[in-house]
């Protein structure tokens, strides 16, 4: 067995610092970093159970069945297919051998989940009979993407979705609005909150011809954010749309149009007039609600998915460049591809590691977030470790955290440990205090110190220890 192992590390196969490493666009996440997170998580699942959401879990894998084709061309470009394990080249033709695309099916038949939306629309489909509707659900999970690595986009990251499926009332719509404006009031984020409605483009492709080119268009429009109008007019022009459009689009450069006069530029296009008394209606009762976030309406909007049918979302922090933090819509008949048609459902996704590295770089985390724990029980060398052991146990039993330091340092060291970790209090029981039956706590933050006697531990809360140190 020792053989073995040493051979693993020899040769060709030997590993040294040089080529220890993790795959481009993923994160190692040490301590703070993800205190931090769980930070954003636990306010986003406090958010959306305020507002009667319940947890759901998938896998990470899907079959690509499942996968492909909910994405558009682009998407199923960027998903992650799996392998298939044993002999996968077994019974592939061998006219398949000779062209990549071909042998994919037989390479692969599962892929990572792109998002968590398609996922959701598969357990629905399956679990229907069991459901209450509406469903109303929250997911925080990985998701997996073979983009380009860049800053503020991963291969690896976190969405945080909620979803209502079985209603077509504009009710959620409006609630979105409330569950966006609470997330971010609560985490100090200044966002600005863009709407639209796809039937506004579906109506806009109608009224130039181009439905046969929709998505597309949505494409090309979707970039506006990235590249800017100029050079989406430029990518309109190079893929030969029509002049009328690119003018329509030229015309509205400098200024962008009001629900209102877009629907007089468009007032004989029915399916604009709808989306726009839909508008209309999720607007007003936000405007209503006294949002300290208000949507703005942005006719560019595109979110280019092709489930979306009605309202999209997409929302940006105001004082960091880092691209959309969260974004969703309406979805009209997303279930009806796995079977089960005439579920209308909508929901947003939050980008839990864009609003990490807005937050980090805006320094809006809480100060007293990372820290090792309350209280550390410092180890002498005459120390009773029994005796250390069953107070730290009193401690925990009245909600503390606290950890013994594992060895008999110098108690300078053992209190430099406990600064780093931002302790706030640091137990100590020499002999003095064994024999009478004592604790001496020291308060990390003021330096104060006090003996209390160790039965009171029993009983012992924090506001209890902060008395002391005042009237000491």
């Amino acid at each position: 067995m020792e053989t073995n192992t040493s051979q693993s590390f020899t040769g060709k196969n030997k590993i040294t610092m040089k080529n220890i490493g993790i795959p481009k666009g993923t994160r190692d996440f040490a301590p703070e970093e993800a205190l931090k997170r769980h930070y954003i998580f636990s306010t986003l699942r406090s958010v959306f159970e305020q507002h009667g959401f319940l947890p759901l879990e998938t896998p990470a894998m899907e079959n690509l069945s499942v996968l492909l084709g909910k994405y558009g061309e682009e998407g199923d470009k960027l998903l992650f297919r799996i392998l298939n394990s044993g002999d996968f080249l077994a019974g592939v033709p061998e006219e398949a051998k000779q062209e990549s695309q071909s042998l994919l099916p037989y390479l692969a038949e599962k892929g990572l989940r792109y998002d968590l939306t398609v996922p959701l629309a598969r357990f629905v489909a399956m679990h229907a009979h069991e459901l209450v509707f509406p469903f109303r659900r929250y997911q925080i999970q990985p998701v997996w993407r073979a983009d380009r690595p860049q800053k503020g986009r991963y291969r690896e990251f976190y969405q945080c979705d909620i979803d209502v499926i079985g209603t077509k009332s504009l009710l959620e719509e409006v609630n979105i609005l409330q569950i966006i404006n609470d997330v971010f009031e609560r985490l100090g984020i200044a966002v600005t909150i863009k709407i639209n409605h796809r039937k506004i483009l579906a109506g806009i492709a109608e009224y130039f011809k181009i439905e046969d080119r929709f998505y597309s268009f949505t494409v090309i429009i979707d970039k506006l954010d990235k590249i800017g109008m100029e050079n989406v007019i430029a990518e309109l022009q190079k893929n030969e749309f029509p002049t009328e459009l690119i003018d329509f689009y030229k015309h509205f450069s400098t200024e962008k149009p009001t629900i209102e006069n877009l629907a007089r530029y468009f007032e004989n296009n029915y399916t604009i007039r709808q989306a726009v008394s839909e508008l209309k209606f999720i607007l007003d009762h936000a405007k209503e609600l006294n949002l300290m976030y208000q949507p703005v309406f942005d006719y560019t909007l595109a979110r280019g998915l092709n489930y979306y049918t009605g309202a999209i979302f997409e929302v940006v922090a105001q004082n960091v460049q880092m691209g959309s933090i969260c974004g969703g819509g309406r979805y009209d008949d997303l279930t009806g591809i796995f079977g089960l048609p005439g579920y209308s459902g909508v929901g947003i996704s939050f980008g839990a590691d864009r609003i990490y590295d807005v937050m980090e770089t805006l320094q809006l985390f809480p100060s007293n977030l990372v820290k090792g724990g309350d209280i550390i029980i410092l180890q002498f060398e005459d120390s009773d470790l029994l005796s250390l052991f069953r107070i730290a146990q009193m401690l925990r039993k009245n909600n503390f955290k606290v950890m013994i330091y594992p060895e008999a340092h110098k108690i300078k060291k053992q209190l430099s440990y406990a600064d780093k970790l931002h302790f706030t209090y640091a137990i100590m029981q020499g002999s003095d205090e064994l024999k009478n039956n004592q604790l001496a706590i020291k308060n990390l933050i003021t330096g104060k110190q006090i003996t209390i006697p160790v039965n009171e531990l029993h009983f012992l809360t924090t506001n209890d220890l902060n008395a002391y140190f005042e009237t000491s």
